[in-house]
C-alpha cells in the first residue's frame, strides 16, 4: 500500500464499524486518512471525535455522512477520493439495518434489501474501480452467507454468476416477496439468509473479474464474517450470547486480514472467516422457527 492512505469504512457510528475505525486509526500512520462514515450527521460528527479523542489513535479520523442506499452518493464519494487522493486503499462495506425478532420481515423487506444489498452492489461497482493496487475492499457479511443456507432449488442463480446477475437475482426475490409468491418459490421468511448469500455471491463475481490483476499487485477483494458480535443489532436474536464478542475483539480478525503483508490467493472472492475462506457450498436451509445469528 502506498505510504498515504485513505481507509472508509460505513455504518460506522457504533458497533463493529466503529470498532473497525479505531482500529485502522490505530494501526495507520499520522498523514494516513479514515474517513467514518453513516447517515445521521450528529452521529457521524460525534463518532469522529471520540475516535480522534482516543489515546491509541495515530491516523487523522473525518466523519462523512453517507446514505449507503443512495447509490449516486455512493459513487459521487468514489469519484471525490478518486479525484483528491487517487484513489482509496482500505474500503470497509459494513452498514446493516437493524431487524428485531417480532418485525414483519416482508414489511422491512425493501429497507432491509437496499441497505444490505443495494448498497453492497453500489460499494463493490464505485469503490472497485477507485481501489488502489495493493489495497484491501471487504463486505462485512457472515458464515449465513454460504450457499448451501439456501433451497437447492435457487443455488443455480448465484452460482457463477456476474454482479449483474446477482443484482437481478435479489430484486427477483424482492418482488416474489412484495407478490407473496417467494416461499413457494423457494425463498426463505427470514431476510437475512438470501441477503447475506447475495452479498457473498456479488464479491465472488467482482473478484472473479479482476483477480489476476489483484493477485499481480497484492490486492484483496474478499467478504468477511466477523463471528458472533454482541451488539444492539444483534443481541435480539441471541439464546446465548456468553461466548459473543464485543465489537473490538471482532473487529481483530478482520483488520489483521486488511494488514496483512501478503494477499493468500485463496482467500481472494472468499468468505473469510478469523483467516480461513468458508467453503461456498457449506451449510443446511435453517429451520424458519430458528432465526438465531448465525457466527
Amino acid at each position: 500500500m502506498s505510504a498515504s492512505r485513505i481507509a472508509l469504512v460505513t455504518g460506522a457510528n457504533q458497533g463493529l464499524g466503529r470498532a473497525l475505525v479505531e482500529g485502522l486509526a490505530a494501526r495507520l500512520h499520522p498523514d494516513d486518512l479514515v474517513l467514518l462514515t453513516g447517515r445521521n450527521p450528529q452521529r457521524v460528527e460525534d463518532a469522529a471525535r471520540e475516535v480522534t479523542q482516543l489515546p491509541g489513535t495515530r491516523a487523522r479520523v473525518e466523519g462523512r455522512v453517507l446514505d449507503v442506499t443512495d447509490t449516486a452518493a455512493v459513487a459521487a464519494l468514489a469519484k471525490e477520493l478518486e479525484s483528491r487522493y487517487g484513489g482509496v486503499d482500505i474500503v470497509v462495506s459494513n452498514a446493516v439495518a437493524r431487524l428485531l425478532p417480532e418485525d414483519s420481515q416482508a414489511a422491512r423487506a425493501d429497507e432491509f434489501i437496499d441497505v444490505s444489498n443495494t448498497a453492497t452492489h453500489a460499494v463493490l461497482r464505485s469503490f472497485g474501480p477507485a481501489l488502489r493496487p495493493g489495497g484491501r475492499l471487504l463486505v462485512v457479511a457472515s458464515s449465513l452467507g454460504t450457499l448451501g443456507h439456501l433451497d437447492p432449488r435457487l443455488h443455480h442463480l448465484f452460482e457463477s454468476a456476474s454482479l449483474d446477475q446477482v443484482e437481478e437475482t435479489v430484486e427477483s426475490w424482492r418482488r416474489a416477496i412484495h407478490n407473496g409468491t417467494a416461499t413457494e418459490e423457494g425463498w426463505p421468511v427470514w431476510l437475512n439468509v438470501p441477503s447475506k448469500v447475495a452479498q457473498v455471491a456479488a464479491v465472488r463475481a467482482v473478484a472473479a473479474a479482476r483477480r489476476e490483476h489483484d493477485l499481480a499487485t497484492g490486492t484483496l477483494v474478499a467478504s468477511v464474517c466477523p463471528g458472533m458480535v454482541d451488539t444492539a443489532t444483534s443481541r435480539p436474536w441471541f439464546s446465548d450470547y456468553s461466548h459473543a464478542q464485543s465489537p473490538s475483539q471482532a473487529a481483530v480478525a478482520v483488520l489483521d486480514l486488511i494488514f496483512a503483508e501478503r494477499v493468500d490467493p485463496a482467500l481472494h472472492g472468499e468468505l473469510v472467516r478469523f483467516g480461513r475462506a468458508l467453503p461456498w457450498h457449506d451449510g443446511t436451509p435453517p429451520v424458519e422457527q430458528d432465526r438465531i445469528v448465525t457466527p
